[in-house]
């Protein structure tokens, strides 16, 4: 699979772009595209659409909006664009308001780009890597911190270590340089309790009002699956999903939880099979009731947020 890197050359970088409206920066950075071969007019239409259709949940952390629409054929070739606005816009975010960077993805087909989102997510969620990124004065300078930092990731966690993560958002703010609002607790390898240790089969998720398909996963299968979901099942979700592989990864309980990036209207179907939903406020709107509990996530790329939902739906 391609790195963040190869996906994004220097020519679909622009750093202090003007911008009226959200819409004029997702249509910025769908210029990007179109200009580097990846997509076409219509792709930037569709993604403008995307967001009419569905509301912002694209804006995935505070200042950090990820446009991208499904594959189709207006897709040349998979690819990514990098838009710094030189003013902050409103893309409608309850929480992630205002936008000052725009990443914008074309996707062939819905994998071959899943690497390259787990290290952006990463990356986003890293202090120092986010700092570096918003002092780069340049195309090439902003390309070169990617390129750094994902030969000292090696595709794994990034380099600060394996502590908890900041504790607070102002600690780690998105690549625009906002604040986030959340104020859980971390989990860490030090600080997980001894109940939350094992494996999560022992107490089983939270129970909501008839959540009949939650207890059934709860009692059955060692392995559960949590849903991560956005429109397309190809962009946001992703995000979310790497997000969660890290806490899972910090609790020690990889091994007995799965985690699937899926679209809305898949999820539906998938419900069944899961313990839970981890989505955007407007998504968990889209989806209504599934028959297992729906948490809503404010920043993708928030540890700590994603730290505090796990908590509260195994209820430990």
């Amino acid at each position: 699979m391609a790195s963040l890197s190869e996906l994004l050359p220097t020519g679909a970088i622009r750093l202090g772009l003007p911008a009226s409206d959200w819409r004029g920066a997702v249509r910025a950075a769908g210029e990007l595209l179109a200009a580097t071969g990846c997509g076409t007019d219509e792709y930037t239409a569709e993604m403008i659409r995307n967001v009419e259709e569905n509301g912002p949940y694209i804006v995935v952390a505070p200042g950090f909006a990820f446009a991208h629409a499904r594959p189709s054929p207006a897709v040349l070739r998979t690819g990514m664009a990098w838009v710094r606005l030189a003013e902050p816009v409103a893309f409608g975010h309850e929480s992630n308001d205002p936008v000052t960077l725009v990443v914008a993805l074309a996707a062939r087909d819905p994998g071959a780009h899943t690497a390259a989102m787990a290290a952006l997510a990463r990356l986003l969620g890293d202090p120092e890597a986010e700092a570096a990124l918003r002092a780069a004065n340049g195309p090439e300078e902003l390309r070169g911190v990617l390129e750094r930092y994902e030969r000292a990731t090696d595709g794994g966690a990034p380099s600060r270590g394996d502590g908890p993560a900041p504790a607070s958002a102002a600690d780690s703010p998105s690549a625009s340089g906002a604040e986030s609002g959340a104020d859980a607790p971390v989990a860490s390898a030090a600080d997980v309790p001894a109940a939350s240790a094992a494996a999560p089969h022992g107490g089983g998720p939270r129970q909501d009002a008839g959540q009949e398909g939650a207890q059934g996963a709860a009692d059955g299968p060692a392995v559960h699956k949590i849903l991560t979901v956005c429109g397309n099942g190809v962009g946001t979700s992703l995000f979310l999903k790497n997000t969660l592989e890290q806490v899972l990864a910090r609790w020690g309980w990889e091994g007995h939880v799965t985690v699937e990036a899926t679209d809305t209207i898949s999820a539906k179907g998938k419900a069944a099979e899961a313990v839970a939903v981890l989505t955007s406020r407007e998504i968990a709107r889209t989806l209504g009731d599934v028959g297992v509990p729906v948490r809503v996530v404010a920043d993708f790329t928030s540890v700590k947020e994603v730290d505090a939902v796990l908590r509260d739906t195994y209820d430990v």
